[in-house]
């Protein structure tokens, strides 16, 4: 059904390790895990709802099909909702590139707003940030829903308008390579293209700000951070990110940038990407063998069906079996990232976006039903239920309001 069909299912196959027994979460975090409002930044689980036979309804296991948000799940984890993620792959900066992508786009924003209407007992779609609020308290799970790299909107700025409509809180700008807004800050060259963000993107951010659309710089290069600190008229968002003196990746910012976010109000939001927390040990063999897979899914295309993601799925389980990842970063690791942006900046700026279905996941925070763990550490820590509570949802949920404010104004 869509263009990028074998990239959703290519999601749902990312490097996970084997559960290992957690220690068990204290019966006051658990109360006060439950007792606040949950939210993720940045959920890429839209691509588990296009995968044949899969249902957002039905309790997966992380090991069998490697998805790690449903339903289910984030009753037992505690997960209120989050900001569930439009993923387009980057592709070439053409006319037809950028047809496609932009159908693809407004698609997967469609299987969002058709997963929530399918169920409204259990999915409500939120739109300003006092929404999350008024659905958490029916007992249902929040749907924000965000744009990870603004690639699909081609050359036509005013596009963010539709997806806006579509009900688009959140944009990034990038995503792995430089596109016709912004630079990344992984593009394979190594080198900028516009030093930051294009002029394109300068008239990007500035729709942005009109409408009350949080800009987002993970992903992006730091001199694209500088930019939106500069121009942008509302704070920003890094929705799933981690710290460079932590761990010194292109992924990851660096402390004078952290204070710089803070100072204009931004938020930080930590996410558990195995390969943005530490140094791994290669594994020649096992990576030979995934990129074996992945190609196979990529020649499959729009074509896969349930049987044959299923014949998938067993090759993968075959690969772990025989190539184990034996030095997956962990659970501590990832705490790491979240308590030294907290020493830097404090638990006003700080937040959590764990890219669950898009790589996200460590050993001891393998899918949602973990997420107690976080808040234990939390408390353990020596933080307690106000700054907790701004961690989970009250920051993000700040810089939302704040660009509506913005909006507004």
């Amino acid at each position: 059904m869509k263009t990028y069909l074998w990239g959703a299912a290519l999601v749902a196959l990312l490097p996970l390790s084997f559960a290992s027994a957690q220690p068990p979460v204290s019966r006051a975090a658990a109360r006060l895990h439950e007792r606040i409002i949950t939210l993720d930044s940045h959920l890429d689980t839209p691509a588990s709802l296009d995968l044949p036979g899969w249902s957002i309804d039905t309790e997966h296991d992380v090991h069998a099909d490697f998805t790690q948000v449903d339903l289910p799940r984030m009753k037992k984890g505690g997960l209120d909702g989050g900001f569930w993620a439009i993923y387009t792959p980057q592709g070439p900066l053409t006319v037809e590139a950028y047809r496609k992508a932009r159908d693809f786009a407004i698609l997967r924003g469609v299987s969002i707003r058709e997963m929530v209407a399918a169920a409204p007992k259990n999915f409500a779609l939120a739109l300003e940030a006092k929404d999350a609020a008024l659905i958490a308290a029916q007992d249902k799970r929040i749907v924000y829903m965000s744009m990870e790299n603004a690639y699909p909107l081609g050359e036509d700025v005013s596009l963010i308008d539709t997806f806006y409509g579509l009900g688009v809180r959140v944009a990034g700008f990038a995503h792995f390579a430089h596109n016709q807004f912004a630079d990344s800050s992984t593009d394979p060259s190594k080198k900028p293209k516009w030093g930051g963000l294009s002029p394109l993107g300068k008239h990007l951010l500035k729709e942005m700000n009109r409408l009350g659309v949080v800009p987002d710089a993970s992903h992006s290069s730091d001199q694209v951070l500088d930019d939106l600190l500069a121009l942008s008229t509302t704070p920003v968002l890094l929705t799933h990110s981690g710290c460079k003196a932590v761990y010194d990746h292109p992924r990851n910012i660096d402390d004078a940038h952290l204070r710089a976010l803070a100072a204009k109000g931004g938020v930080i939001q930590m996410n558990a990407y195995g390969a943005y927390l530490r140094a791994s040990t290669p594994n020649p063999e096992r990576q030979k063998a995934l990129g074996a897979l992945y190609a196979q899914m990529r020649e499959g295309g729009e074509k896969m069906t349930a049987e044959t993601r299923a014949v998938l799925l067993k090759q993968r389980q075959q690969i772990d079996t025989l190539t184990p990842d034996t030095d997956k970063p962990s659970f501590d690791d990832f705490m790491a990232h979240m308590l030294h942006a907290l020493k830097v900046v404090g638990p006003d700026h700080v937040g959590i976006g764990l890219d669950w279905d898009g790589g996200g996941g460590v050993k001891g925070l393998e899918d949602v039903v973990d997420l107690p763990r976080i808040t234990a550490a939390l408390l353990e820590a020596g933080y307690g239920e106000s700054d907790i509570a701004k961690i989970w949802s009250g920051n993000v949920l700040r810089v939302l309001a704040a660009a509506e404010a913005g909006k507004a104004k």
